[in-house]
């Protein structure tokens, strides 16, 4: 029996209809995809799968001990659970064990009785199931698991302890999401997930919901994720859903494949339709009226019965950045670069001596609030470096995609941004170009302050197109966009001929574009430069994991005799300086658990581990050059 299954499911609101016909099942352990534009109604779809919504028509049966954990876009709290903003990260994730936790509160209550002469026989007697019940549900390792989960996300130790009142709608939206990994209820139903996460989350999240056991249907604007994930994709449509099997790459392969056998069909169907017709025009008068009036009759059932639809052209945008001026060779330079704000006590990070060459694509990549966009906005000239310089090359013209689109005029209308750029353009030619990005019609005169974050994004685009740029500086440029239009702006990006550093939690794209990567190490507070493409990064990255697992091997071996020359005993000190910062960081986060609600407390424990850790960051770093020192010797 499948979990979900849904039979002509159809729904409106007021006279919109957004979608009818849809019929779909979900089996046990399934990994489905749900795919389709903008404004399709895939949010809907879900919202009636997990049951916040009702469908006008059709019927939804679910396995009656189903459980399922449902994320929004956006977390939003109603009145009635604002009280829920009062409780800390750490207690909303510990709500997932509930059942545990009553058990732990019982089993600390019989210890209490086993000391009471009068009550120990029947509490003894309890204990004991009771304790192999706790350990079998996990109850020893479960805070072990919040802390896993909540590092896996991108949350800091020091943040446990916080109010969920105090963070972002963002951060609120990792928060529920990290409770439903939690809870492992029989299916996820997950509204865009990567939304707020950046790389390192994504990838852990990714790992995460692969080894899962459940089963998961999610709308995901992330190709890489769909390629690497998922086994089936739904392409939701206004009549119906249309069942793909395999990833998404299949998924593209076999939809052209069905698009082109339909086209073909089609076509076909015009030609007999219109041999047909000639010969009924030339015969319906002669002696072969009868014949004549037969076929016009078939035809006429075939049109009104077995008509094949016209092929429909699905719109949209059509991006294309042109011929740039060239410019020099040596785009970007920068000596002895720190990046952060001036009137603070330390940087951000630093940054190596970099020389950026014309015709490069830099992804630039790095935890939430590592500095990325400051990183940008210090090469525009926006932000002073904390410390060093930053050359721009000779016959530059930067263009800049900003994140928040905050280079919008809100009180301007589209087509107003558009001239605003191109003052000498015709207010006709200024519309046939915003019809490229989907603006037709009166939609051009739509202030950009009631516009959505794709739309934005869409008219941030056709601005920076005609700038006629040479660097292009991009922040998250495929955010709000659906994947036709990631792909599209993929192609363009190909084709530019200047140079672009991307900043990006677009893997796919990462992996298409890049000459090199960029990665703030936020422990280290350093940039890493990775020449290669994302695949090459993520090379590295299993390098270095393997090798911090053989010095903690190694460092783990007490027995081990130091080498006689001053290198190799100068590689045990570091081992065992290794040893002792792992150590370190079991202690602290273990009074990380202990310290409650002590926002004191957790404020100066979490400087404390991120002290250890950037130290554990060096070590393993001057151990790895003190080894390769050993293996030349």
């Amino acid at each position: 029996m499948s979990l979900i299954t849904a039979t002509d499911l159809a729904k409106s609101y007021g006279a919109q209809d957004v979608f009818e016909g849809v019929s779909v099942a979900i089996p046990h352990q399934a990994r489905i995809a749900l795919v389709g534009p903008n404004g399709i109604g895939k949010t809907t779809l879900l919202r009636l799968l997990a049951g916040l919504e009702k469908s006008d028509e059709g019927r939804i049966q679910k396995a009656r001990w189903l459980r399922i954990g449902y994320l929004p876009q956006e977390v939003s709290y109603s009145r009635s659970r604002k009280d829920e903003l009062k409780r800390t990260l750490w207690d909303s994730c510990q709500e997932a064990f509930s059942e545990i936790r009553a058990q732990e509160v019982e089993l600390a209550h019989l210890e209490e009785l086993m000391a009471d002469p009068r009550e120990s026989e029947k509490a003894i007697a309890r204990y004991g199931p009771l304790q192999e019940a706790f350990e079998h549900a996990g109850g020893y390792i479960y805070p072990s698991r919040i802390r896993q989960v909540l590092n896996g996300l991108g949350f800091a130790p020091e943040e446990y302890g916080r109010p969920l009142e105090q963070f972002s709608g963002g951060e609120r939206t990792r928060a529920l999401l990290a409770k439903l990994l939690l809870e492992d209820p029989d299916l996820l139903i997950l509204d865009e997930p990567t939304n707020h996460l950046d790389i390192s989350a994504i990838e852990w999240l990714e790992a995460w919901l692969r080894d899962w056991r459940g089963a998961e249907v999610l709308v995901s604007h992330d190709r890489y994720l769909l390629d690497r994930l998922i086994d089936t994709v739904w392409e939701l449509k206004p009549q119906g859903v249309e069942i793909y099997r395999g990833n998404y790459s299949a998924y593209v392969q076999q939809r052209e494949e069905r698009q082109e056998y339909h086209a073909t069909r089609y076509r076909a169907q015009l030609e007999h339709v219109r041999r047909e017709q000639e010969f009924i025009r030339r015969n319906i008068a002669g002696q072969n009226t009868r014949q004549a009036q037969g076929r016009r009759k078939r035809l006429e059932r075939l049109l009104r019965e077995e008509a094949i639809a016209r092929p429909v052209k699905e719109r949209a945008v059509r991006i294309d950045f042109g011929q740039v001026d060239r410019s020099g060779d040596h785009v970007i330079e920068t000596h002895e670069l720190m990046i952060g704000y001036r009137d603070s006590d330390e940087p951000l990070f630093e940054v190596p001596d970099l020389l950026l060459t014309r015709g490069e694509c830099v992804a630039l990549i790095g935890p939430n609030g590592a500095g990325k966009t400051t990183f940008l906005k210090t090469l525009l000239g926006d932000i002073q470096p904390w410390a060093g310089e930053v050359k721009l090359g000779a016959s530059l013209q930067v263009g800049y995609f900003a994140q928040a689109h905050e280079d919008l005029d809100p009180e301007q209308t589209v087509l107003e941004e558009i001239l605003s750029v191109a003052p000498k353009m015709k207010v006709s030619q200024a519309r046939d170009w915003l019809a490229r990005f989907l603006f037709v019609g009166d939609s051009v005169d739509k202030p950009i302050e009631i516009l959505s974050g794709g739309e934005r994004g869409r008219v941030a685009l056709a601005k920076l197109a005609l700038e006629g740029a040479n660097l292009l500086l991009l922040d998250e440029p495929t955010n709000h966009l659906d994947i036709p239009s990631q792909e599209i702006l993929e192609e363009a990006l190909n084709d530019f001929p200047g140079t672009i550093l991307l900043v990006s939690h677009d893997r796919y794209l990462i992996n298409a574009l890049a000459t090199q990567v960029w990665a703030i190490a936020r422990q280290a507070r350093t940039l890493e430069v990775f020449t290669g493409g994302y695949e090459t990064y993520l090379d590295s990255q299993r390098v270095r994991a393997e090798a911090r697992k053989a010095i903690s091997k190694k460092a783990s071996d007490k027995d081990r005799t130091p080498k006689g020359s001053g290198a190799g005993i100068r590689l045990t000190e570091v081992e065992e300086r290794i040893e002792a910062l792992e150590s370190a960081l079991v202690q602290v986060t273990r009074q990380l658990e202990e310290a409650g609600n002590d926002l004191e407390q957790l404020h100066r424990l979490g400087d404390l581990y991120t002290e250890l850790e950037a130290d554990l960051e060096r070590q393993i770093a001057l151990w790895e050059g003190l080894a390769r020192g050993e293996a030349l010797a």
